[in-house]
């Protein structure tokens, strides 16, 4: 999450306050993500070094101090929105790892390590559904966080559930040898992902 584009994004409105920046900042992700008013500051103090805010010259650091975004973080937030992350290589995601590495281990049941997490899912997804149900009909933020987080758990879940697949299928397959580790990298290279 890109903290210095939602601050820059919130000073595009007019000048502020870091406090009124967090505060704004929280209400308008549906205040699924708390922000700690200190990385407020320490983010401001970046984006003005920087040059794509301005401060209070006269106010001193503190929580009247008030910020305006410049010419060049205008242009920068306009260029951040309309740019794709770069999706090129998957993230580190623990989970995966946890996987992965379970499956070497001897006398571990990768099997209810996957179930294990997928039940936990499964409850999370009923929770962030339930916030959904009880969000105020006017707070467009909240709903759309939540689903956004409904979506990404709902696909760790079917990851979770080839990944199962895959176990009890290889339950029935014979030996085989591990691949060469220099084929990977060709691999990496065919696909257009990048380390």
């Amino acid at each position: 999450m890109s903290v210095r584009h939602a601050l820059l994004a919130l000073l595009s409105e007019g000048p502020k306050y870091g406090l009124q920046l967090r505060e704004e900042f929280e209400a308008r992700t549906g205040e699924v993500w708390p922000l700690n008013v200190g990385q407020v500051y320490t983010t401001l103090q970046r984006l003005e070094r920087d040059g794509l805010v301005e401060s209070d010259d006269a106010a001193e650091d503190g929580p009247q101090k008030g910020f305006r975004i410049t010419a060049g973080g205008e242009q920068e937030l306009a260029s951040w929105l309309r740019t794709p992350p770069d999706l090129s290589s998957p993230p580190r995601d623990e989970l995966v790892i946890k996987v992965l590495v379970a499956l070497r281990l001897p006398g571990v049941d990768v099997h209810d390590i996957v179930q294990a997490h997928r039940r936990y899912l499964v409850e999370l997804m009923q929770q962030w559904t339930r916030i959904k149900q009880d969000a105020a009909d006017h707070d467009l933020g909240l709903p759309l966080a939540v689903d956004a987080e409904l979506f990404r758990l709902d696909s760790v879940i079917r990851w979770l559930d080839a990944a199962d697949g895959y176990l009890n299928r290889a339950a029935t397959w014979p030996p085989a040898a591990a691949p060469a580790a220099s084929s990977l990298p060709k691999l990496r290279r065919r696909a257009g992902v990048r380390r």
